[in-house]
């Protein structure tokens, strides 16, 4: 506040006529606007009572002309422009600029996030927008954000919080889908979804049970699926497995056949069931098995040996006889496969088998592909369908037919041509 002056005084000590004062004072009597015409006397302090009723102000602006506000009078620099707006003389015209393309979006503030009930933590930005959907917010919503002062912005972020879990977290619930990008910070392309109450949340849980009809399908698939393993490993102990063991079995029970007949043991004569007592040579197919007494499936032939018919009705000779019939069987499959390719065999193809002390050469003379398992004449001294017409010493190959089965039965027969002592060596189908 300005403190009140007394007038100035001149150098000689008297007054300073106004007028002629080159700084005027404006408390002291003078104004220094050119428009304030009217002198107005000093205001006397000393001596006058400030509590007796003041006259109104006069009003410094009653003795201005008329023209005092008057628009300045234009002249040649202000030719060609046109006067202000809404002023005397103003007309509209064409704009004489080009407007902008796009006007710049105002300054957005970001909401300030709801207030936790439980919580006072700091909150983090929305992770699910990214900085080019938080520019594409319209200018419209944020300035109502903005203006309507933090209560509006509280309203907005609850509105368009995110259900499955606290507001403003900035966490989601598994499996809802991230919210838009819209002007508000929740997204507004759709309604936010409802939470689930705990009805609705049980029910969603049956919902994803499996039935007991899916439950049912499952188990059979299962149950489908474990006898298709169980199958196929079957079939690879049947195809492989035991190829493999009865091979080992009829090497080592021709090893020790051989064992005993250098050591003498083994006498032509009867055998046990079972026993081993002579081995046959197939040349041509490379085939070296054990012939055992019987054709048990399980001690004879399983084990990957061939079968002497030597039992009961099937009883045949043995090929120390000086007329008749040996007749051996043996698996096409399987159980070492002893037989599997005898259908390769042509006339004229030699068969040896050797005993302790002699060896006896066959060869092969006919074949019948096949015939019944009745058929037991094919075995008989002098065998039907062979072609032979008289006694003499022959040979008899049975084995299954067709392959993998044992539907029918495929024989082959040969006829004694050499009977050679050990004494005297191998003879030529060996050798060769």
């Amino acid at each position: 506040m300005t403190a009140l002056r007394p007038e100035r005084e001149s150098a000689a000590g008297g007054p300073v006529d106004p007028l002629t004062d080159p700084l005027p004072d404006v408390l002291a009597g003078g104004h220094s606007s050119p428009w304030f015409r009217a002198e107005q006397p000093p205001q006397q302090v000393q001596g006058h009572d400030l509590s007796a009723p003041q006259p109104p102000p006069a009003d410094p602006y009653a003795q201005l002309p008329a023209d005092a506000y008057a628009a300045p009078p234009q002249d040649d620099a202000y030719a060609g422009h046109s006067p202000y707006e809404g002023g005397p003389g103003w007309t509209a015209s064409p704009e004489p600029y080009p407007a902008p393309e796009a006007a710049e979006e105002p300054y957005s503030p970001v909401p300030e996030a709801p207030r936790d009930d439980e919580t006072m933590a700091l909150r983090a930005a929305d992770p699910a927008r990214t900085d080019e959907e938080r520019d594409e917010t319209p200018p419209a919503t944020t300035a109502a954000g903005a203006e309507g002062g933090r209560a509006a912005r509280r309203k907005a972020a609850k509105r368009n919080a995110r259900p499955g879990g606290r507001r403003g977290t900035g966490r989601r619930r598994a499996g809802t889908p991230a919210p838009e990008a819209s002007g508000t910070p929740g997204g507004g392309g759709e309604p936010p979804e409802r939470p689930r109450t705990r009805v609705e949340a049980r029910r969603a849980e049956r919902a994803r049970k499996p039935s007991a009809a899916t439950v049912a399908s499952r188990a059979v698939g299962e149950l489908f699926i474990t006898i298709g393993v169980l199958m196929l490993l079957f079939v690879t102990y049947q195809l492989w497995w035991t190829n493999v063991r009865a091979q080992q079995q009829a090497d080592g029970a021709a090893h020790n056949l051989q064992q005993d007949w250098e050591q003498g043991k083994r006498k032509p004569g009867a055998f046990q069931a079972g026993q081993g007592f002579a081995i046959l040579h197939i040349p041509k197919l490379d085939v070296v098995v054990p012939v055992a007494s019987g054709i048990d499936k399980q001690r004879v032939l399983d084990r990957g040996m061939a079968g002497h018919y030597a039992e009961g009705a099937l009883k045949t000779a043995l090929p120390s006889a000086k007329e008749g019939n040996f007749a051996v069987a043996g698996h096409r499959n399987t159980h070492g496969e002893p037989f599997r390719y005898i259908n390769r065999l042509t006339p004229g193809d030699p068969i040896v088998v050797e005993t302790q002390d002699t060896y006896y050469v066959y060869e092969m003379a006919s074949i019948l592909p096949q015939t019944p398992p009745s058929n037991t004449a094919v075995i008989d001294p002098v065998p039907a369908g062979s072609g032979f017409t008289e006694p003499g010493r022959y040979l008899t190959l049975t084995t299954c037919t067709p392959e993998f089965t044992s539907t029918y039965r495929m024989i082959v027969w040969g006829k004694m041509v050499e009977e050679r002592p050990r004494s005297k060596g191998k003879p030529d189908a060996l050798v060769d």
